[in-house]
């Protein structure tokens, strides 16, 4: 299931770039991420961090949340089982996206499983521009750094509202998995 997956990312950056009409040279510079890396992602080859995905995903026009957003029939339900995880293969985070994907809803929800002493950090990017988030912790604790450099401690039931294109860092620095819900509005406000 999991190397469907990274076929189906590398698949969907190679169909969305040439959508675009971008060439791998235009994708790595308006990324900042390496014309070969792109390359090995398309073919299959390599699997992307979440920052790196993040990068991409900015330069394409994209949330992380849009890109794993199926295409096809929408649908008012989404079963558990049929839910999209995708884990970093640098840290080990699992996310899953919650919410029923093709909908007219502009917002998405997602579950994260965060490893103890994990560290990700997501550019800013004018993609999101307007685009507002709500973390909402479940178990152990996060630090989430927001783009003006504010450290935010979150534990068991805190909420942290940010916007998304300001960039920010997710940590966590306790012994323990965390597990959070993002709550992502994708209108520009």
């Amino acid at each position: 299931m999991e190397q469907e997956l990274e076929t189906a990312i590398g698949v969907r950056i190679r169909r969305l770039r040439t959508d675009r009409n971008l060439k791998l040279d235009d994708l790595a510079t308006a990324s900042g991420v390496s014309r070969a890396m792109i390359s090995r992602i398309e073919r299959g080859e390599a699997s992307p961090t979440a920052a790196l995905l993040a990068r991409v995903c900015a330069a394409l026009g994209l949330s992380l949340s849009a890109f794993f957003a199926e295409e096809g029939e929408a649908a008012p339900l989404l079963r558990r089982q049929d839910q999209q995880v995708w884990r970093d293969p640098e840290t080990g985070y699992v996310r899953r996206a919650v919410s029923p994907p093709r909908t007219s809803s502009d917002v998405d929800i997602v579950d994260v499983e965060f490893p103890a002493g994990a560290r990700v950090s997501f550019p800013p990017h004018a993609a999101a521009s307007g685009m507002t988030q709500h973390i909402w912790m479940f178990d152990g604790e996060m630090e989430m750094t927001t783009g003006d450099n504010t450290v935010h401690r979150l534990l068991p039931g805190d909420c942290l509202f940010m916007p998304v294109a300001e960039g920010h860092v997710f940590h966590n620095p306790g012994p323990a998995p965390a597990r959070y819900c993002v709550v992502l509005d994708r209108r520009r406000h």
